[in-house]
């Protein structure tokens, strides 16, 4: 039997909070009826008893913690960090810190709780800057592409980083063996892309990293499912995500128009409608909810702010795999390897003193 795993949460955070939480949390609980799996609510309880009162399965496997206090949408990080002691938000990641809590999980204010988390959780051994990932559907499955958003500038050494930390991620969530991973560029040649991902590419091929490493892959490699981790900086990333999001949404709309153009479309679409279903149960977004903050010496969930219940369901089932993974093992190699590593090359490139004296 799988260990029984706590899972702390910001009750507070979310566009429609805390229904859309109490809601994940009952489907959680009627999907893991078996004992192995506890919820830590911190909110307001005056909001929350009436919500659990009509949700029982949420009520058994749940320990309410009261308080008044939240970080809103809306605030600024260095806002939100100063008024965050006692709040939801800081009460559920302060709950991993003590050991109370396995994960945690937030719809709420994405700056105030990476902020938040790196107070309190700090980084990994070696790892220097949190990294969004985030689970993206192709054509051969889901592959993981980070960072989608937390470093909008990146050192080479970082990309390597996130490398090693996006091939663990994908084998505690997915599943796979050997994740392969990819550089995202503008081509595949390696004099293509700008310095930062060439010496990255560089880095890589340079340290012994257990990693099955392809090199570069295309924009349009994302989708296809080129590679299960796709590595780029938070500003690349965030852009593609919002561009995938976007161009969904298009040819959806486009489909719908197409198919009402005529009566025989119409006829066409209603013979079809299982086939429609089921693209859009493939395209659903709620299914791949769940951005974890890579790097810190906790788990962090971002759920999006604006998802219902289900999707807050499917986020608190990335904490569940997350914290039954041995990702924090998996990454420590690795990491080690590369710090390693960069010492050695930097101390290869620096003249020793007696040949500066000489």
């Amino acid at each position: 039997m799988p260990k029984r795993v706590v899972l702390s949460i910001d009750a507070m955070g979310g566009d429609a909070a805390p229904a859309i939480v109490i809601d994940g949390v009952q489907r959680l609980a009627k999907a893991h009826g078996d004992g192995t799996v506890g919820v830590m609510l911190h909110g307001d309880s005056a909001q929350i008893e009436p919500l659990l009162a009509k949700n029982k399965a949420a009520a058994q496997i749940s320990e309410l913690r009261h308080t008044d206090t939240f970080v809103a949408m809306t605030d600024k990080p260095s806002q939100a960090i100063r008024k965050a002691r006692g709040s939801s938000m800081w009460n559920a990641v302060e709950a991993v810190k003590t050991g109370e809590a396995h994960a945690c999980v937030s719809a709420g204010n994405t700056g105030a709780l990476m902020v938040l988390s790196k107070v309190l959780l700090h980084m990994a051994p070696n790892a220097h800057r949190p990294v969004i990932a985030a689970s993206w559907p192709t054509v051969k499955g889901t592959s993981v592409v980070l960072d989608v958003g937390a470093n909008v500038e990146c050192a080479a050494s970082q990309l390597v980083e996130f490398a090693i930390m996006g091939e663990a991620f994908h084998n505690a969530l997915h599943g796979s063996a050997s994740p392969s991973v990819g550089l995202l560029n503008i081509g595949t040649e390696d004099l293509k892309g700008n310095g930062v991902v060439r010496e990255a590419d560089a880095l890589i091929r340079q340290i012994n990293l257990d990693l099955n490493y392809l090199g570069f892959i295309e924009g349009d490699g994302i989708s296809l499912g080129a590679a299960d981790v796709v590595v780029t900086d938070g500003f690349t990333g965030n852009v593609a995500l919002k561009t995938a999001e976007g161009t969904a949404k298009l040819a959806a709309e486009f489909l719908k128009l197409s198919l009402k153009r005529s009566p025989l479309t119409m006829l066409g679409a209603l013979l079809s409608r299982s086939a429609f279903a089921e693209l859009k149960s493939r395209m659903d977004p709620r299914k791949f909810n769940g951005g974890v903050f890579l790097g810190l010496g906790g788990v962090v969930v971002k759920s999006h702010g604006g998802t219902d219940g289900y999707g807050f369901f499917n986020a608190l089932g990335v904490a569940l795999n997350m914290a039954r993974s041995d990702y924090a093992a998996r990454i420590a190699v690795n990491l080690e390897k590369l710090a390693t590593g960069i010492t050695k090359a930097n101390e290869a490139d620096t003249p020793s003193q007696e040949s500066t004296t000489s």
